[in-house]
């Protein structure tokens, strides 16, 4: 299957990236073979052309009659609760994540990388009672070497 969501009529789309980036569309009308005139009156997309390349398409897809108006296109919106079911798409989560991640301060960072410790810590001790072993006996680190040489051991 080479492709999964077709451009239609009432397509909601994507913008990733440039003035309208991050933000929902749909497809009001096709110009050509490479554009589309999109409006997002919910999300604060003019209507304009936008090449089919600066769209990522979705799954969701509204009913209303081609080069309709703003008025029709946000009631379709409203109606269909585009806005939260698109809020609810890995697509959308994986995105505010970014974002979040993204805006993170140093301490926020550093908050992070000890709470990832401190779970590995557990990982790992629940591992150990798992396989039987106690903690306290974990495997035996391998004998140092030194320039490729082992180094006897003082006793």
């Amino acid at each position: 299957m080479a492709f999964r969501h077709y451009v239609q009529i009432g397509r909601v789309a994507f913008i990733p990236f440039g003035k309208d980036g991050g933000k929902l569309c749909t497809i009001v009308d096709v110009v050509d073979q490479t554009r589309a005139l999109v409006d997002g009156p919910c999300t604060g997309v003019e209507r304009q052309a936008i090449k089919f390349k600066r769209l990522r398409l979705t799954k969701f897809r509204l009913k209303f009659p081609h080069s309709t108006s703003s008025k029709v296109i946000r009631k379709a919106w409203e109606e269909e609760k585009i806005t939260e079911k698109w809020n609810e798409t890995s697509t959308a989560k994986k995105i505010a994540a970014r974002v979040k991640k993204s805006e993170m301060k140093d301490f926020d960072r550093f908050r992070v990388y000890k709470a990832k410790q401190q779970m590995n810590r557990i990982i790992k001790s629940a591992y150990w009672k798992l396989k039987g072993k106690a903690r306290k006996n974990p495997p035996k680190p391998r004998a140092k070497r030194f320039r490729g040489k082992k180094v006897a051991k003082k006793a």
